[in-house]
């Protein structure tokens, strides 16, 4: 029995999509080298930037992931960044709470787009750090999400990376038909 329009099979692959064209755009991506990073300022933020993870691996994207802080160890954050750029890394999402210097000091650092993810923690729920991150001087931009949301951080990061990479853009066109196909079954026959 052939798959419902916008559902999808396993490992998340689209239904009506042939295991051999999803083997083709792995090769691509891994032959074209599309990388992003993931960092964040401490350990218990695992489970919110994980999320970026998971949309990562999703569409494909290979990321390396960074516990550093701005303030405990900024030689290694430096040295790390440094890395990245040599390495060929093209967007980095960055996590963090309270204070929230991590992704301006890595905006400061480098010209590769940053991605903040404010994370809520401490007293004033996130606040801190959302503020931090928009309120960066000129010019030294980084692009900020909803708290805790990284996996939004992660479509923009892919986003950006589609710009450059043809079938980024067509598995992102992919995933947001699967959505909305998935929203009009969810909402086909709705009764209170």
């Amino acid at each position: 029995m052939p798959a419902r329009a916008g559902r999808t099979s396993l490992r998340g692959i689209p239904a009506g999509v042939s295991l051999g064209l999803v083997l083709i755009r792995g090769i691509w991506y891994f032959l074209h080298n599309m990388k992003a990073a993931l960092i964040f300022g401490s350990p218990s933020d695992k489970g919110v930037m994980k999320k970026a993870a998971e949309v990562f691996r999703e569409l494909g994207v290979e990321f390396s992931s960074h516990i550093l802080s701005a303030h405990r160890t900024p030689e290694l954050l430096r040295e790390t960044v440094a890395a990245l750029e040599a390495g060929g890394t093209e967007v980095i999402v960055a996590g963090a709470g309270l204070a929230a210097h991590l992704p301006g000091v890595i905006a400061s650092l480098t010209l590769i787009p940053v991605i903040g993810v404010p994370i809520a923690a401490g007293g004033l729920g996130g606040l801190d750090a959302l503020l931090s991150m928009v309120q960066m001087p000129r010019p030294v931009p980084v692009a900020v999400v909803g708290l805790d949301n990284a996996a939004n951080a992660a479509y923009l990061a892919c986003r950006i990376l589609a710009l450059k990479y043809p079938p980024l853009r067509e598995a992102l066109a992919a995933h947001w038909e699967g959505i909305k196909a998935r929203f009009v079954g969810d909402n086909e026959g709705v009764e209170l």
